[in-house]
């Protein structure tokens, strides 16, 4: 590749006003706002979501707007609940990317604003994903509650009790970290679908898709992966030795673009994850997952990453690894549309060209054929 890297790496390819992000100085931004701040000044996922699609806060009566909104995007129609009863069992994001452009024959028919469109998914993914998860368990598919907030309801629609205060919270500002990181790939797979103008369920199916790969999505079921083979503290320094000397990657560590400093939503993850695991008496996992770091560090100088500490808080409320991508999805969601948003308001067709390194020219006439 030009200059010698691939994957589009150091490419610019689109402007934009949601966020950003300095790898160097390990800051994440949406609209102007450092995630640390609105983490610390208590947005809510709503808020965010406003906020990333709007370009600001949003009032008093915008957030109740909003979150009615969302209340009625998470009640799933009849009609479509009986077709994810008739969907076959198996990966859920499969069965999530199959609801995701089936909802666009169930709910696009009247081809609401993109602002409306927008919203509307953003309930009715979560509503999916909890759907999805109670039916694989032969569960009824729960109302949404009106009294409580879309983090609550996540919780309330997969397990059918309240979660307490500080699970909610948690949850809630685990979304907040994963709605936006500027362009990365499903966003990008997003912005590239909606620029050819087709709609945003086409978009948002690309984006889904795009997300279950294992080296974008599935990353923090992998990082749980290795905490559960390393079983105890003590076994990590061994463990971390075996994997580097057969040249493997640590799952967790690392970034593409937070080289040198830590992911800052790893940061704000750590300390929630200890306040749970402390509410909760259980510390095994967060012992586990302090005792790798440590030993990566002396090992490498390498930094977590999101996917580290996110799933050590998704286990300490109850969230199995089948449901991290999907809830990374409904966290996402609001990203994506944001992006999707601006780029039908800016759009140029994306179209960029590849580096040819096939054959020279040649003719059929100078081959020797059989």
């Amino acid at each position: 590749m030009e200059g010698g890297k691939g994957g589009l790496e150091g490419v610019v390819a689109c402007a934009t006003e949601i966020g950003v992000i300095d790898g160097d100085a390990g800051r994440l931004l949406y609209r102007g706002y450092e995630i640390a701040d609105l983490v610390d000044s208590r947005a809510s996922f709503e808020d965010v979501a406003y906020l990333l699609w709007m370009g600001c806060l949003p009032t008093q009566k915008e957030r109740s707007d909003l979150c009615q909104a969302l209340d009625r995007a998470r009640d799933l129609s009849p009609p479509f609940e009986h077709f994810l009863r008739s969907l076959p069992a198996g990966d859920p994001m499969t069965s999530l990317r199959t609801a995701v452009s089936a909802l666009g024959l169930f709910d696009g028919v009247d081809t609401p604003s993109p602002l409306a469109c927008a919203t509307w998914l953003t309930g009715r993914l979560a509503a999916i994903v909890a759907a999805q998860y109670r039916l694989a368990r032969g569960q009824q598919v729960l109302a949404s509650r009106s009294d409580l907030g879309h983090a609550a309801n996540v919780l309330y629609l997969l397990f059918g009790r309240e979660p307490s205060p500080l699970e909610a919270c948690v949850l809630d500002v685990a979304l907040v970290l994963h709605a936006d990181h500027e362009l990365n790939a499903s966003t990008f797979a997003a912005r590239v679908c909606s620029a050819t103008l087709a709609d945003m369920y086409a978009a948002i199916t690309s984006a889904v898709g795009t997300l279950s790969g294992p080296l974008h999505g599935a990353a923090n079921a992998a990082a749980n992966r290795a905490l559960e083979e390393i079983g105890q503290p003590e076994r990590a320094s061994g463990w971390v030795r075996e994997h580097l000397a057969r040249g493997e990657k640590i799952p967790g560590f690392g970034h593409r673009v937070y080289r040198h400093r830590w992911d800052p939503r790893a940061v704000i993850l750590r300390s929630l994850a200890r306040d749970l695991a402390q509410q909760k008496g259980d510390q095994r996992l967060f012992a586990i997952t302090e005792a790798l770091e440590r030993a990566v560090e002396g090992e490498r100088e390498l930094y977590p990453n999101v996917d580290l500490y996110s799933g050590v808080v998704y286990r300490l409320l109850g969230i199995g690894p089948e449901l991290f991508t999907p809830l990374f999805a409904v966290a996402r969601i609001v990203g994506w549309t944001a992006h999707v948003m601006e780029q039908y308001a800016h759009n140029r067709i994306i179209r960029p060209r590849a580096e040819y390194v096939g054959p020279q020219p040649r003719r059929v006439a100078d081959e020797r054929l059989a």
